[in-house]
């Protein structure tokens, strides 16, 4: 693995520079691992180089305000769309037309939006765990019990608090956070030790919690269709404590060319839990 950064022209917010992993043959297959909150690419490292050994030009970016990547101020940096346009730049940094685009938590919603505008330069789409961002937005208004299981997104509204609960005794709410929701033993003390530097970095916690205030204060542009129309994999574990497994088939009612795999003892956390049956679906050369 080779840590650089990519300095990268975002055509909504001008120019960024973002850290990335990068492993593999430099002419394969270009694949990019997006990761979601509270994580940083280390996120992927169980798929990393089982994708380089199988011949995927693998990039893995810190997303823009995580870790060594920059962090531009204010929440309407945060907005999808520049978020997306990210993706976009990192795509042309390669020098490629397209690349297979895979997200889990943030990182999906990214991805989904990212095939939406720009279907013409993603290859495939893989999301774990994440519902299509109008299938999310909608469910969760009308839905009882998503609505109790996303009751943080409203907390992160408020302002200077959040921050200040995450930092908190040495980042404990949000350690608490990823081995609450995942199978014992999923995160150990060095994974942990990984995620804390991280989240130490001068403005990561502002930068994190803005992507949730931008959510709902800058919403995505209009487009003409919310229809996804790259072939898409949707890979979702069952036992998530944050997000309803029904919005993994109403997100597969909006895609063109797709499928879901349900991984039944898996938890939001599914890469991590189930990175073997992941990292063999992510490795498939078939259209979906």
């Amino acid at each position: 693995m080779e840590h650089t950064f990519v300095d990268i022209n975002n055509t909504q917010s001008g120019r960024i520079r973002l850290h990335v992993v990068q492993a593999g043959p430099v002419d394969g297959p270009l694949v990019i691992l997006l990761h979601g909150f509270p994580e940083f690419w280390y996120g992927w490292h169980q798929q990393i180089s089982e994708l380089a050994a199988a011949g995927f030009c693998v990039w893995v970016p810190d997303q823009r305000g995580y870790n060594l990547s920059d962090k531009p101020k204010g929440v309407a940096s945060y907005a999808i769309d520049s978020l997306a346009a990210d993706i976009i730049g990192l795509i042309d940094a390669a020098g490629r037309q397209k690349a297979r685009v895979v997200g889990h938590d943030w990182g999906a919603a990214v991805a989904w939006w990212t095939a939406v505008v720009y279907p013409e330069r993603v290859e495939r789409l893989v999301v774990l765990n994440v519902p299509h961002p109008v299938v999310m937005k909608k469910f969760a208004s009308r839905d009882l019990g998503q609505l109790k299981r996303s009751w943080y997104i409203g907390f992160f509204q408020l302002p200077w608090l959040p921050e200040k609960l995450l930092g908190l005794r040495n980042y404990s709410f949000l350690a608490r956070t990823l081995r609450g929701s995942s199978r014992r033993g999923t995160f150990t003390n060095d994974d942990l030790g990984h995620y804390k530097t991280a989240w130490s970095q001068p403005g990561t916690l502002t930068a994190m919690v803005n992507w949730y205030r931008a959510a709902l204060r800058k919403p995505p542009s209009r487009q003409k269709s919310i229809r996804v129309t790259v072939p898409t994999l949707i890979i979702w574990g069952v036992k998530d404590r944050f997000l309803k497994r029904e919005m993994a088939q109403l997100s597969l009612d909006l895609c063109d060319e797709g499928r879901v795999v349900y991984l039944e003892n898996a938890t939001h956390w599914v890469q991590h839990e189930e990175a073997e049956r992941v990292n063999a679906l992510l490795k498939e050369d078939t259209r979906i």
